[in-house]
């Protein structure tokens, strides 16, 4: 593995986003002096906190699967994601809502979630369902140590055994024929491919190996923290501090100091200069290249993941159907990834994620009210409306999007909202995010492994990147991979006995209400 060359005593780590704090954590659990900056006041990054009135507001993901790769990042520093946050495991992980009124229990464990497939499809569903289970797992463990959670320096590094496994399970198949080959009906097809969206593809398009989301999300459980996800980059930050860390907040990055092949200091708007032995950027791409000074030349241009309009609605009522996620999915499938992929036109008959997590956390709103956490997909601003156009069209889609949950169920939605945030691809474009999403490159072939963006950054000796636009990727457990990757290519994935005196190399301790979930 190709690593940062001459000193690394003092790392500036570039956002405290979820990469930029597990990063830190590694770092620090390897012995190095860190400085964490951030432009916002507090940590957290896509995973941030908003306040409506008396409802706080979790403003990025809401799902948290693989909290065993957060605990790494703690146990890095002698210490466990447990001491820290409170993991509540959901059962069940999701409820999925289809057009035609039934509605499906989506389970973790495979027992429980054999026996709701059973009663929604029966017995020879259930049986596909028992393969497809297995066959996920098999997948999973082809995958994650070869071509997920690792430093890729060339392509030449997949022709490995594990290359031939991945090919021997379809892996290189197309997600949408696989998973039918263990399930026919389309209700459930649906279930189990429809992470096809994080990562950008349709899942006709996308590869069956993309079904390891799928796996994250079914299969190794969901969890939810008390407090919110902000709860998890919060607690992130307390631990780096208490680890040494010196964190920087309200602290926006104008420039590198560079000579002779290498950045020397990192300034601040603010006009202080702040030496560095190295630096690991995990701004957004755009950013980091601004920073660079120019972006890495590739064949073709990127392209991103379709976007996102979200709904943050504190209500005076809730609807008794709702789980604490709920997937609501309309008729139209095929017909709903080419508008997000290819026309791009809005969903007319859009598929939702319904959060409420006030399901298992009242103390998010006031007494007897709910938060509600609507997300609608929605094209990018490279093959939808531009930023500029959503000035005019969020408040109609709002109301669009009203009405349709209504028409699903939960009536009285409109009168019930007493706060409200509307975030479309202006706010994300706002933000800093290309294209106007928040998903980041998508992750075709072509921005996939040793394909998408390196985390080492050509003609500089002691760069690094982290983050969703770099390996390995989008999501929750990629992008803390991310930090970890990063930190190993300052630090050679050495690791030494903490300032406390606590050993790392310890086995992460599991989070609580991980137990046998835990695929680590």
């Amino acid at each position: 593995m190709r690593t940062v060359t001459g000193p690394t005593d003092h790392v500036v780590v570039v956002g405290a986003g979820l990469s930029g704090l597990a990063c830190a954590l590694h770092l620090l659990g390897a012995g190095r002096r860190v400085t964490l900056v951030e432009r916002d006041a507090g940590p957290g990054g896509r995973a941030g906190r908003a306040r409506l009135g008396d409802y706080l507001v979790d403003t990025g993901p809401t799902v948290l699967t693989m909290p065993h790769l957060a605990d790494e990042a703690f146990a890095a520093v002698g210490e466990s994601l447990g001491r820290h946050v409170e993991l509540l495991p959901l059962h069940p992980a999701y409820r999925a809502g289809f057009a035609d009124g039934t509605s499906l229990d989506v389970h973790t464990d495979g027992d429980a979630m054999e026996a709701e497939v059973r009663r929604f499809a029966g017995p020879a569903e259930a049986a596909g369902y028992r393969r497809l289970r297995e066959w996920l797992e098999r997948l999973y463990r082809a995958q994650m140590h070869r071509f997920i959670d690792t430093n890729f320096d060339s392509p030449f590094q997949l022709a490995h055994p594990d290359l031939a496994r991945l090919a021997a399970l379809g892996g290189f198949g197309r997600l949408d024929g696989r998973i039918g080959r263990f399930l026919s009906d389309a209700r459930l097809r649906r279930v189990f491919s429809f992470q096809a969206l994080y990562a950008g593809v349709a899942p006709a398009r996308a590869l069956a190996a993309y079904a390891v989301i799928a796996y994250m999300d079914t299969v190794a459980g969901v969890w939810f923290p008390k407090g919110g996800m902000h709860a998890l980059p919060r607690a992130m930050a307390e631990v780096a501090a208490g680890a040494g860390a010196e964190l920087r907040w309200s602290a926006e990055v104008s420039a590198l100091e560079r000579s002779a092949g290498r950045v020397r200091a990192v300034r601040l708007a603010s006009g202080e200069r702040i030496p560095c032995d190295a630096v690991v950027l995990t701004c957004e791409l755009p950013a980091a290249h601004r920073l660079l000074g120019r972006a890495p030349r590739r064949p073709v241009r990127l392209r991103h993941s379709p976007s996102a309009v979200v709904l943050h609605a504190g209500t005076d009522r809730t609807w008794p159907h709702l789980a604490h996620h709920t997937l609501s999915f309309g008729a139209a499938w095929e017909r709903t990834f080419d508008e997000l992929t290819r026309s791009g036109a809005l969903m007319s008959d859009p598929s939702l994620l319904i959060t409420r997590p006030t399901t298992h956390d009242a103390s998010l709103a006031p007494p007897s009210r709910h938060l509600h956490y609507v997300l609608a997909p929605c094209p990018n601003t490279a093959v939808g409306p531009s930023a500029a156009a959503w000035r005019d069209l969020g408040p109609r889609y709002r109301d669009s999007l009203v009405a349709e949950l209504e028409r699903r169920g939960l009536e009285g939605f409109a009168d019930s909202v007493e706060e409200e945030l509307l975030v479309t691809p202006l706010d994300w474009t706002a933000q800093g995010h290309a294209a106007g999403s928040p998903f980041s490159v998508s992750h075709t072939l072509a921005q996939t492994g040793p394909f998408r963006p390196r985390n080492l950054v050509r003609g500089l000796d002691n760069v690094v990147l982290a983050g969703c636009g770099t390996t390995p990727g989008v999501g929750v457990p990629t992008v803390l991979i991310s930090g970890k990757l990063a930190a190993a290519r300052v630090t050679g994935g050495r690791t030494r006995v903490t300032r406390a005196g606590r050993s790392p190399d310890r086995r992460p301790s599991a989070p609580t209400g991980a137990g046998a979930h835990d695929p680590s």
